[in-house]
């Protein structure tokens, strides 16, 4: 069993999904969670009483991440409810989907300020307390929630997969400028993960038989299977991955179109 005991961690849109699974795998292991979300008070407070029945300590903060301002007070925040910040997992992010000649500048511009600048915000006060930890200088844990679409192209979403695409080398970057300073910077990059966002591709067996074909390993993931990755990522027993890139998507990123006779 992974352990995060004495841990805090803060974990971005964690009132439902893949969020959700990732605050109650870091709770079950002994961290303290700061659980954020953006508009349902009652989820957030559900998934707080989960981990106070584990026997960790946990709190819900409201911030809208799209807002600079809000954003930097969720971690003015997360320091006077856990008194410091060891591990960030920053999973927030949302689509609007639309065909390229008929994106408005809105939506470009909104998915890139939540998904892209936000992580940036994010990341950046994290480091700013975790050079300030003086019982564990310079020291801590990043975590980005990515996509197969940082390196999948995905027709119809060009914000979404722009930011993604951003986002894969903001990881990388800082990884390279931090590293030495005993702060681990990582992301996980889902494939298709059943929730309730992107229900409408696998809720019935037709539609998931046909989800699958994307899939070499033939099943769509689970929330729990995320859960997994940033639990080991978080933890003394990834010490020696930097910069990397967990895929969490059964081979999808494998183009398996050419598995017959591409």
């Amino acid at each position: 069993m992974i352990s995060l005991k004495g841990k805090e961690a803060l974990i971005t849109g964690a009132s439902s999904g893949i969020g959700k699974a990732i605050a109650l795998a870091f709770g079950k292991a002994g961290a303290d969670v700061i659980i954020h979300y953006h508009s349902s008070e009652e989820s957030a407070q559900e998934v707080v009483q989960e981990i106070i029945d584990f026997g960790s300590q946990s709190t819900c903060i409201r911030a809208d991440l799209g807002n600079p301002e809000e954003a930097r007070n969720l971690f003015k925040k997360t320091l006077y409810a856990l008194g410091g910040l060891d591990i960030l997992v920053a999973n927030a992010g949302i689509q609007k989907d639309a065909p390229f000649i008929k994106m408005s500048l809105e939506d470009w511009e909104e998915v890139i300020r939540v998904n892209l600048t936000a992580q940036f915000i994010c990341a950046q006060e994290s480091v700013k307390i975790f050079c300030k930890n003086e019982a564990n200088p310079c020291k801590g844990k990043i975590i980005f929630m990515n996509s197969v679409h940082q390196v999948i192209p995905w027709a119809g979403r060009v914000n979404y997969a722009s930011a993604k695409g951003g986002l894969k080398l903001l990881m990388e970057s800082l990884a390279q400028e931090v590293s030495a300073e005993k702060i681990r910077v990582n992301a996980i990059a889902p494939g298709a993960i059943k929730t309730d966002i992107n229900k409408e591709s696998w809720e019935t067996p037709k539609k998931e038989e046909e989800l699958k074909k994307l899939i070499p390993y033939q099943r769509v993931g689970v929330v729990e299977d995320v859960a997994q990755a940033a639990l080991w990522l978080a933890s003394d027993e990834s010490d020696y991955v930097v910069g990397t890139t967990l895929y969490v998507d059964g081979g999808m990123k494998l183009y398996p179109e050419f598995k017959e006779g591409g």
